[in-house]
């Protein structure tokens, strides 16, 4: 309780104030958990209001820093709090918007109680949940660098956590303490399944490399009349059982949501500061006048807009879909991606293609699923049928994802589906953990090049080269796609880059694996509906030599023994 006695008039406001502005900042954060998850305008004012609020308090604490210290007792602590719910909110936002810059305000403020030590002194407080909030904070902190690729800090940080842990657990032997050794395992895990193949500096410390989208990466395309569509709405589900993942990510996620999204372009000089400078009014904080127009979306999107959902219901993922296709514009495309285990039907004559062959489960495998009447949290072929009225990309990666080329083009709108192959050859079996082959390739095509022919580690400048040989790939594949009698649905999505560019890697893993010798079997192999022309892509002399240059480059040739170059 703070003591108001004794205090000057002014000093009794300026805690009034503080205490008024702290509660208020409380409440709305607390109502955001209440907000829907789902659409774009239900939420962007209330957001507006809680970032408002904050941005308030943040500064008020700063400009009042000595009077907050003598007459109220604010702890460093409590500022790390504030700065801890500031770099959540900006995370969050990050999530609605897909926007990237908003990971980097994040990671200032995040930046600034670690640099500022404002945690410091958590454990002297003798109260343990100060002491979760500090290990919160951490798992927090780490998501964001991760997605940020500062793949030093993270390690720096999860020393960190470790030992902060240990110091939680032997001061307090709390109830949760083998929920946090389990936080540090899966986060270890996932670190190491992230660097698969190292590229290496000349001094062997491996470097960090961004798999995000740039004007360097982006495709060059002949354009045509017919390219017409933008990427606006993506849904990534990821719901894979055996697989690594951290903080509700899964690997899949982790890697396709940054492939779905730019570089960031913009200076972000104030990143690497101590803290956020005093009163600088963060980047574009969302409910400040001239943001939005009434309340629509900015006209210019730097990226598509994406939902997220780990082990989700059926229900979830039908919601989220029936959203996105709601706030389609016009030329709008929606993605979906499916990184799932299958359902798998035991009908022995399908009648319906829809739903007699199974289809992907959504949240995770159970018994007995192989019971007459059909899963209840499987999503079929046929629960997909209504959104075909809109431009639909689908990508499914799951060991019974060609049950998904038979979905029917019942309304005439563009419709591509990309599917993984069903089986892994067995040398890679022992890997599933580690995330999809298929989902690498549209991911980092060259890392899952190496990958396939046991690379584990390569020089940057045998890097860089290899690039080379990638990059001539998907400018070629490019050329020969627009002049290829594809199905029209190809066009219309080719004039998107991350359509674009998704749809070229497809065809470098369909090519690599088609002559790599362990991947000889049809089950090992992706498939794409409609079909693409084997001869004028898939099986063209001139990709297939740039695949097998890259193989004899990287001396790995004996893996596509049987295919020589003429």
């Amino acid at each position: 309780m703070v003591r108001m006695a004794g205090m000057e008039d002014h000093e009794r406001k300026i805690v009034v104030e503080f205490v008024h502005l702290l509660e208020k900042s409380k409440q709305l954060f607390n109502g955001l958990r209440d907000l829907p998850q789902y659409g774009h305008k239900q939420w962007q004012a209330y957001f507006g209001r809680t970032f408002d609020i904050y941005t308030k308090l943040w500064k008020f604490q700063q400009q009042h820093r000595q009077i907050l210290d003598t007459k109220y007792g604010l702890k460093r602590w409590q500022i790390g709090e504030i700065a801890s719910k500031i770099g959540q909110l900006y995370y969050h936002y990050y999530l609605r918007t897909s926007e990237t810059n908003y990971l980097n305000e994040a990671f200032s403020f995040y930046a600034a109680i670690r640099g500022r030590a404002y945690y410091s002194r958590a454990a002297k407080e003798d109260r343990s949940e100060l002491m979760v909030k500090k290990l919160r904070y951490y798992a927090r902190f780490i998501v964001v660098c991760l997605l940020l690729r500062r793949m030093k800090l993270v390690r720096e940080l999860i020393v960190e956590l470790d030992r902060h842990i240990a110091d939680y657990t032997s001061t307090y032997e709390p109830d949760d303490q083998i929920e946090w050794s389990l936080v540090l395992d899966e986060i270890k895990a996932f670190i190491a399944s992230d660097s698969l193949v190292s590229v290496l500096h000349a001094d062997t410390n491996p470097i960090v490399l961004s798999h995000r989208l740039s004007p360097l990466t982006t495709p060059p395309v002949e354009k045509s009349q017919y390219m017409n569509l933008t990427l606006q709405e993506i849904l990534v589900v990821g719901s894979a059982t055996e697989q690594v993942k951290f903080s509700e990510l899964t690997m899949d996620m982790f890697r396709m949501i940054q492939t779905l999204e730019r570089e960031p372009q913009e200076d972000f000089n104030h990143i690497y500061d101590a803290s956020p400078a005093p009163g600088r009014m963060p980047y574009g904080v969302p409910g400040q006048k001239g943001y939005l127009e009434n309340g629509d979306r900015p006209s210019r999107r730097e990226n598509p807009h994406k939902y997220l959902l780990y082990k989700p219901t059926l229900s979830q993922i039908l919601v989220f879909l029936a959203s996105g296709f709601k706030e389609l514009p016009v030329n709008g495309a929606l993605l979906l991606y499916l990184s799932s285990d299958g359902c798998f039907s035991t009908s022995k004559h399908p009648e319906d293609m829809g739903f007699d062959l199974g289809g992907v489960s959504t949240t995770s495998k159970r018994d007995g699923e192989h019971k007459k009447t059909k899963e209840v949290h499987c999503l079929y072929p046929g629960d997909l049928y209504p959104f075909t009225r809109r431009p639909l990309f689908v990508i499914v990666d799951s060991d019974n994802s060609f049950v998904f080329q038979h979905i029917p083009r019942y309304f005439g709108q563009p419709l591509v589906t990309l599917m993984s192959p069903q089986d892994t050859p067995p040398a890679f079996q022992d890997q599933q953990h580690n995330g999809s082959l298929f989902t690498l390739f549209l991911h980092s095509p060259l890392t899952a090049f190496c990958y396939c022919c046991s690379i584990n580690s390569i020089a940057i400048h045998h890097w860089e080269r290899c690039q080379s040989f990638v990059d001539r790939f998907v400018t070629e594949a490019s050329r020969l796609f627009t002049r290829a009698r594809v199905d029209l649905s190809y066009l219309q999505f080719f004039g998107d880059d991350f359509l674009r560019l998704l749809l070229l890697r497809y065809i470098f893993c369909e090519v690599v694996l088609h002559l790599h010798r362990a991947f000889r079997g049809r089950q090992y192999r992706p498939r794409c509906q409609p079909p693409l022309p084997e001869a004028e892509l898939l099986e063209n002399p001139a990709l297939q030599h740039l695949v097998l240059d890259l193989a004899t480059h990287l001396e790995v040739r004996a893996h596509f023994e049987g295919h020589e170059l003429e």
